[in-house]
């Protein structure tokens, strides 16, 4: 008998109808004698009409009641596939995360997880019970609720599996597996059968949206495979795994984008030690991850100083960087919303020389500006111009041969 830990996403139960089709497979696979534990996401669409509620009351709206509004989605969805199984005659119950409990840190609307108290859970599956568990929520110290940001049932399904140590984490979404870049942009995107840990934490963290980059995270350190499939068919999708050295050999995997990102730079900045840490300090303490950063030669004894934040945070970034700015003197402070991050990632990187040229000499050819550029020991990041995002991703995915040879329908 083996411990399977399901995730399905909004698109997989986005209708009732397609909720009994998960249960279907739910069924399938408890049939074949596994141990079950499902977690679901809220129906397609529904958090972000939750969100649009939260915006239209304040601007700003209570962090703590913000996380209690958005986690009522998958509350719904789990009763429904509890309901559906229990009509098809299987015993089956629904977990809020503050039942489980999952148990996390205080950050409403990016809570991290601390730990997962598994004695219910486990006592259910030893009972032959199907958990059905809502993901994307838990419950911090003080009995709050609290929710894990944009895509943490991935992170809720694996750090499900890590805790019970179960044997295989299947993440079915409505996409067929991790592939070379976004298909609705190259036809020609190939499918990756297999990917390391790093590579999947640098795509999801670039911009690729099929795991959320937590997710990744827990299943690297607690060894968890995690396999990405559709919810819509039997085929095999891609396997998310610890690498190997057929891995090491592919210069570059994958090529993602990041349309979600603002540039925020602030002019003449007293080019003084510390400066650095009192712009970006009040941006931390207000839970704003910065990404990518970027600051010029001293002329004068004054800097500029650049950055990225997600789209999300940009007005709230903005009002605390004002402030800031205000603190220290400095100059004036311009914004960028129409940018695009493009990223190519692969563990070749480490051991091929080039690769930096190539992507920059392939922009310039197309009169693509680099505005910005990050890398690390298995990426490299450019901002551009919104406006050029899939004519880079095409001609980068082209010079990097990632195309399938043989393009077939799924």
């Amino acid at each position: 008998m083996a411990l399977v830990v399901q995730k399905f996403g909004g698109t997989s139960v986005g209708s009732i109808e397609r909720i009994r089709n998960v249960a279907k497979r739910v069924a399938e696979t408890y049939d074949a004698g596994n141990q079950l534990v499902v977690v679901v996401s809220a129906m397609s669409g529904e958090t972000n009409k939750l969100v649009a509620l939260a915006h239209e009351i304040c601007e700003f709206p209570d962090s703590r009641e913000y996380d209690v509004l958005v986690s009522s989605g998958e509350q719904v969805t789990v009763a429904l596939l509890a309901m559906c199984l229990k009509s098809m005659g299987y015993k089956a119950k629904s977990y809020l995360g503050h039942q489980v409990p999952i148990i996390t840190d205080s950050a409403f609307s990016k809570a991290r997880i601390d730990r997962i108290c598994d004695k219910k859970v486990r006592k259910d599956l030893d009972n032959g019970t199907i958990i059905i568990a809502a993901g994307f929520q838990g419950v911090d110290k003080e009995g709050n609720i609290s929710t894990l940001g944009r895509g943490g049932s991935d992170t809720s399904a694996v750090a499900l599996a890590a805790a019970l140590k179960a044997d295989v984490c299947d993440i079915y979404t409505d996409v067929y597996g991790v592939y070379t870049t976004d298909p609705n942009i190259c036809s020609d995107a190939r499918k990756i059968e297999r990917i390391s840990y790093d590579e999947m934490l640098e795509l999801a963290s670039l911009g690729a949206k099929v795991l959320q980059i937590r997710s990744v995270e827990f299943a690297k350190k607690y060894n968890v495979d995690v396999h990405v499939r559709s919810s819509f068919n039997d085929n095999p999708g891609t396997l998310v795994t610890k690498e190997d050295k057929e891995m090491e050999s592919i210069l570059v995997s994958g090529i993602t984008y990041a349309k979600d990102e603002t540039k925020i730079a602030v002019m003449r900045v007293p080019d003084k030690p510390g400066i650095a840490a009192k712009l970006l300090s009040p941006l931390s303490a207000a839970n704003i991850s910065v990404d990518m950063i970027v600051q010029n030669a001293s002329e004068d004894g004054f800097t500029d100083f650049t950055f990225t934040v997600c789209k999300a945070d940009f007005k709230k970034a903005l009002m605390i960087t004002k402030e800031a700015a205000g603190e220290i003197n400095a100059g004036d402070i311009l914004t960028d919303e129409n940018i695009s991050k493009i990223s190519i990632v692969g563990l070749g990187m480490r051991s091929h020389a080039g690769v930096a040229t190539k992507m920059f000499e392939t922009l310039a050819a197309e009169g693509i500006n680099i505005q910005m550029i990050s890398t690390s020991e298995i990426k490299i990041s450019v901002v551009i111009d919104a406006k050029y995002t899939e004519l880079a991703v095409r001609v980068l995915h082209d010079a990097f041969g990632l195309a399938a040879k043989d393009v077939k329908a799924e």
